[in-house]
């Protein structure tokens, strides 16, 4: 797993301003027409405020040729089995690196990767012949998010409701998969689907509804030690020859923390996705005749200042356009053309933008006052996305101060906001206060899961010792349906799903990757017990969840079906000098592997996008002389239909491959792929740089 460059995180104390109550909302009533003139030049670019986070260290581009120091050949006493989903949390407090405060984040991104091996002109070099096992070599890591141990608490029953609306307790509401062996393709046979549910991340944001190893033998002969290494030599040696990855079911992973509340009714979204069509089953998404694209248009880089980093994040798709953040503002773009529909403008840079919208296409931004380098991320707006317009502009005082805001989403007509510094709820057509979290002396709402359900997580106690707990509550009330504790000491956690309901964590710093995932609990959201716990280590899995302050910010992976899809690590292909990688499934209320598998294919990797219906999308990064693929994998025979695939002239596939899909957003529906930067800076090549690219088919 890899991690996008740290935010600004929070000072891990209790606020200080005392018990936060009801919001002070101080309305804005913003200016009829202001800011929607189309052909009104960009304002002047500002310079980047202090609290926002610079994107990741530069690293080779995909496929880029890692040569390890190779290691003595030395085969493994046994074949290995894949992930260790047994795997034992370690205990501790904060790690060596956390002193009183957590480190700061980086001020100015650096350049853009370069396309990686096999790009016209680049030798290839000798490949290595490491052991069986030994660590596929990839680009450098970015720093490492602070991380603490623990994991799962017995569920309990909810305490009274911390919202100020709702004093009284609430009331409860009242598949196992088998391991498969290596294989070439995907197709493996798998569960059908059962519910389907919604996925994360770079889903188009769209209306909320739509939207062990080997076993060892019993008796028999003991072989002598020396044949037990020529055999251990020769099915090493074959798996390295053969370039796969074996992920299959190992030991008693599946096994719920003896520690953890157990129980819980099987999961699974509400959502019913559509049937139908001839070559993707499941889902709205069809296949056109022809899946060649091309480039419809392309968006170029905002001018920043030098050593600049302004935020962009936010991007959404409506029947009519393409809407994306830009340095100060919200723009529409047609969805073909890209010119310019309508433009919200914002007196600062946006901090943080809603993922969802609403049924009718209404969301929600943070933002800053101003374009000073003081200005703190203290302004929430709701933006119509179908008619071009700002419907409301507020902030919430906490004492003499105003609250400043680490993240925003939306659930039914909800808009949430949470921080260091408290929360508060509003609603999204008028902007009245609805409830506000109450901020006592050891506990705030840190943040919001939203989409089908509104999913808290309030986190108590001190730096040393923090208590999370993941509480589901109702958007318009505030009132806490469930609650889950997690174990003390899991200082950070990231909402990957609120319906299922799946929370990520990295327990003990075990990840070992700054990817902020080493397990995945999968809770029960009527009552808040624990069904399950899943680990993902760090070498086997590539997928991020950024828990310090953006808590639903996660990336490559999808949830539906009653299971998360989750990308491996690359490793080597099956052609020479190729890597690849795959997505494979984990049952939400066993914790095992399923045993499907989609592979990427050589020279490819695989990305999960979001679900369709009972279908997963999923991105495909390509290779130099390729462009990417869209495709949709049937969630039950795991089939892949191919929906898009990009250009493969030399300009095409450079400005594509200029966008990770680790650390940027990426959009598909109804033949129409977006792909977007979430931070504008000032260019350092003489190659073009784009804010966002779009592609689509003729059909």
């Amino acid at each position: 797993m890899t991690q996008p460059p740290p935010n600004q995180p929070p000072q891990d104390q209790p606020p200080q301003q005392g018990a936060f109550g009801p919001p002070e909302p101080q309305d804005a009533v913003p200016q009829e027409g202001a800011g929607q003139d189309a052909a009104t030049p960009q304002d002047a670019p500002p310079p980047a405020p202090q609290n926002t986070p610079a994107p990741p260290a530069g690293a080779p581009g995909f496929g880029a040729p890692q040569t390890p120091a190779a290691p003595p050949f030395a085969p493994p006493a046994a074949p290995p089995g894949g992930p260790q989903l047994s795997k034992t949390p370690e205990g501790g407090g904060p790690m060596p690196h956390q002193t009183g405060r957590p480190p700061q984040a980086p001020q100015a991104p650096p350049t853009p990767p370069q396309p990686g091996y096999g790009y016209p002109g680049q030798a290839p070099p000798t490949p290595p012949q490491p052991a069986y096992g030994y660590p596929q070599a990839g680009a450098p890591q970015p720093p490492q998010p602070p991380t603490t141990p623990g994991y799962g608490y017995p569920g309990q029953a909810p305490a009274p409701s911390p919202y100020a609306q709702s004093p009284q307790p609430p009331a409860p509401y009242g598949q196992p998969g088998a391991p498969y062996p290596p294989q070439q393709g995907y197709g493996y046979p798998g569960q059908p689907p059962t519910v389907p549910g919604y996925g994360y991340p770079g889903q188009p944001t769209v209306p909320l509804h739509a939207q062990g190893g080997p076993g060892t033998g019993g008796g028999g002969k003991k072989i002598n030690a020396q044949a037990a290494i020529i055999v251990s030599a020769v099915v090493a040696i074959a798996l390295i020859v053969g370039g796969g990855v074996w992920y299959a079911n190992s030991g008693d992973g599946g096994k719920k923390d003896d520690t953890a509340s157990t129980g819980g009714t099987d999961g699974g979204g509400d959502d019913k996705g559509d049937t139908g069509g001839t070559t993707s089953t499941g889902g709205k998404e069809k296949a056109p005749a022809d899946t060649s694209a091309k480039i419809l248009f392309q968006l170029p880089m905002p001018v920043v200042k030098k050593d600049d980093s302004v935020g962009v994040r936010g991007s959404w798709m409506t029947d009519k356009a393409y809407v994306k953040t830009g340095v100060n503002e919200v723009v529409g773009y047609d969805l073909d053309k890209g010119t310019k529909l309508w433009t919200v403008k914002l007196p600062g840079p946006v901090c943080e933008a809603s993922r969802f919208a609403t049924d009718d296409y209404r969301t929600a931004v943070v933002f800053q006052a101003s374009t000073a380098d003081t200005a703190s991320c203290d302004q929430v707006a709701a933006i119509d996305l179908a008619a071009g317009k700002q419907l409301w502009k507020k902030t919430v005082a906490s004492g003499d101060y105003p609250v400043d805001f680490d993240n925003v989403t939306v659930s039914a007509n909800t808009v949430a906001l949470g921080g260091t510094d408290g929360g508060a709820a509003f609603d999204i057509d008028s902007g009245k206060a609805l409830w506000a979290p109450k901020a006592t002396d050891t506990c705030y709402d840190a943040g919001y899961g939203g989409g089908p359900k509104l999913v808290a997580v309030r986190k108590c106690g001190g730096f040393d010792d923090p208590q999370l707990n993941i509480q589901t509550i109702d958007p318009a009330s505030g009132k806490v349906i469930s609650e889950y504790k997690m174990t003390k000491g899991i200082e950070y956690a990231s909402v990957v799903s609120t319906e299922p309901l799946v929370v990520a964590a990295d327990v003990g710093d075990s990840a070992g990757d700054g990817s902020g995932i080493s397990d995945f609990f999968s809770i029960d959201n009527k009552t808040g017990k624990l069904r399950t716990r899943i680990s993902v280590p760090g070498d086997d899995f590539a997928a991020d969840c950024e828990g310090i302050t953006k808590i639903e910010q996660c990336s490559g992976l999808a949830v539906g079906n009653g299971r998360i899809y989750v990308p491996t690590e690359e490793h080597e292909g099956t052609a020479e000098y190729s890597r690849t990688n795959e997505i494979v499934a984990f049952d939400l209320a066993t914790g095992k592997q399923t045993g499907q598998r989609a592979d990427a294919g050589d020279e490819y990797t695989i990305y999960p996008l979001r679900m369709d219906g009972s279908s997963l999308i999923a991105y495909k990064r390509p290779p130099y002389d390729k462009g990417g693929q869209i495709v949709s994998i049937d969630g039950g025979s795991f089939k892949e239909t191919k929906l898009l695939e990009n250009p493969s002239t030399e300009a095409s596939v450079d400005a594509e491959t200029s966008m990770l899909p680790e650390y940027s957003e990426i959009l598909y529906s109804q033949g129409h792929m977006y792909m977007s930067q979430v931070y504008a800076s000032e260019s350092s090549s003489d190659d073009p740089e784009y804010l966002a690219l779009a592609f689509g088919t003729s059909g």
